[in-house]
C-alpha cells in the first residue's frame, strides 16, 4: 500500500514580533487544519490522526498542541492528535511517521504538519525551567557542549567558506525568494490568516529585497569574534504553520482525491552532535542508496538553510548544480518557524515540482543533537 500527499498548505511565514505574533499557535494550527480538509473536500471525521511538529512544547504550545489544534479547528472530538519533537525536522518527521502509518495499514488518512510561534514562545523556553537536559553523562562525553551557531562556524571552517562566501549565499536566498514572490509561486499554497483588526496576511515577511553583500558585511559575527556567522546568513526567527493530508492509494480512489505526490523514500540519520549540522549529507546519501536513485534523477533539492554553510557544504559534497538547490529561496529569506519548517519546505517543494513537471524531489534538514531527515517524493502523473 502506498502513501500519497493530496493537499499541502501553509500560512505565510511571519517575522519575529511581526504580523502573526498576535496569533495563538493553537489557533494558527487550526487555520491550516481547516483549510487542508476544506481543499480536499473530505469530512474531518475521516482523519485517523493529526501528527504535529512543535519544538517549544511549553506554555501556549504545551499539552499536546496537536490535540488542541483539532479542538480549535472545531473538528469532531473523535479525531486524535500527537505532537512530535525532532527539533528543526519535527514536521518532516511528522510526515514520515504519517507515511509509515499509512503504508503499515494503521491509518487511511492522516494530517501531518507543524507549528511554531517563536515570537510568543522564544527559542530556549523549554530549558528555562526544571533543570538542564544535558545530563552529567552527556556532559562527560561531550565536555565542550553543544551550540548550533558554533557548529555552523565549524562547518564553514571545515569546508573553507569565507565570510564573503556565506554572505553571497544569503543574498542569493533572498533574491530567489523575492523572484518567487513576484511570480506568485507561493500564492496557491498559502492559507490567508485574518487578524483581529481585519488585516489579511498572505505573504512571507522575511524576504529582504534590499539586502546585499555590502549590507551584510556590516553585521557583527554572532558566535565568535572572528567568525563568519551572523544574523544575516542564518535562518530567521519566525512564526508559521503548515499541513499536509496523507492518505492511502485506496482512500484516494474511494474519495476521488487527486494525489500531488507519492512518498518514495524516507530516512533519518544521526551524526556528530558537536558540529551538529552536517547530517543532511549522510541523510541524502542514505536516501539515494535506499531509493536506487542518483542525484541526476532528482530535479529539485531542498536543504534547510539553518545557516548558510549547511546547504553550501551539502552542495560541495553531493556535487549538485546550484540551480536545483532551494530554487525558491530558503529559511534565510523565508524564515524558520522550527516545528513548521519541515512541512513548509515540503509544501513548497511539491508545488514547485508540479509547476515544473519534476518527477523526483528530495528534502533534507539538519536537526538539534546531530540528526537529519531526508525524504524523496515522486510527482504523481495526472
Amino acid at each position: 500500500m502506498g502513501a500519497v500527499v493530496v493537499e499541502a498548505v501553509r500560512t505565510a511565514i511571519g517575522r519575529r514580533n511581526g504580523a502573526l505574533s498576535g496569533c495563538h499557535p493553537v489557533d494558527l494550527s487550526a487555520i491550516v487544519l481547516r483549510d487542508v480538509a476544506a481543499r480536499s473536500g473530505i469530512s474531518p471525521e475521516l482523519i485517523d490522526d493529526v501528527i504535529w511538529g512543535c519544538v517549544g512544547q511549553v506554555g501556549e504550545q504545551a499539552h499536546d498542541i496537536a490535540r488542541g489544534a483539532v479542538l480549535a479547528a472545531q473538528w469532531p472530538e473523535s479525531v486524535p492528535g500527537v505532537t512530535v519533537d525532532r527539533q528543526c525536522g519535527s514536521s518532516q518527521q511528522s510526515l514520515n511517521f504519517a507515511v509509515a502509518g499509512v503504508v503499515a495499514g494503521h491509518y487511511d488518512a492522516v494530517v501531518a504538519g507543524g507549528v511554531e510561534s517563536m515570537s510568543r514562545i522564544p527559542i530556549g523556553s523549554t530549558v528555562q525551567v526544571c533543570g538542564d537536559p544535558v545530563s552529567p553523562s552527556i556532559a562527560a562525553r561531550y565536555p565542550d557542549g553543544f551550540n548550533q551557531g558554533l557548529g555552523a562556524e565549524m562547518m564553514a571552517a571545515k569546508w573553507g567558506f569565507t565570510r564573503g562566501d556565506v554572505d553571497d549565499y544569503a543574498v542569493g536566498s533572498h533574491e530567489r525568494a523575492a523572484a518567487a514572490q513576484d511570480a506568485g509561486v507561493f500564492d496557491s499554497q498559502i492559507v490567508p490568516v485574518t487578524l483581529e483588526d481585519g488585516t489579511v496576511v498572505t505573504a512571507d515577511e522575511g524576504v529582504r529585497r534590499d539586502t546585499s553583500t555590502e549590507i551584510l558585511a556590516r553585521l557583527k559575527p554572532a558566535f565568535t569574534a572572528d567568525g563568519v556567522i551572523h544574523a544575516g546568513n542564518a535562518s530567521q526567527v519566525s512564526d508559521g504553520a503548515a499541513a499536509m493530508l496523507v492518505v492511502s492509494d485506496d482512500f484516494a480512489r474511494k474519495h476521488r482525491l487527486v494525489p500531488l505526490a507519492r512518498i518514495h523514500t524516507a530516512v533519518v540519520v544521526g551524526t556528530d552532535p558537536v558540529m551538529m549540522l552536517g547530517g543532511p549529507i549522510p541523510a541524502t546519501e542514505k536516501a539515494l542508496a535506499k531509493s536506487g536513485l542518483t542525484t541526476a534523477d532528482i530535479g529539485a533539492f531542498e536543504v534547510n538553510e539553518a545557516f548558510a554553510p549547511v546547504p553550501m557544504a551539502w552542495r560541495v559534497e553531493l556535487g549538485v548544480d546550484e540551480r536545483r538547490l532551494n530554487p525558491s529561496g530558503g529559511a534565510i529569506a523565508l524564515g524558520h518557524p522550527l516545528g513548521a519548517s519541515g512541512a513548509r519546505i515540503m509544501t513548497d517543494m511539491i508545488h514547485y515540482m508540479q509547476r515544473n513537471d519534476i518527477r523526483y524531489g528530495l528534502q533534507t534538514m539538519c536537526e538539534g543533537g546531530g540528526q537529519a531527515n531526508a525524504t524523496i517524493v515522486e510527482l504523481v502523473s495526472r
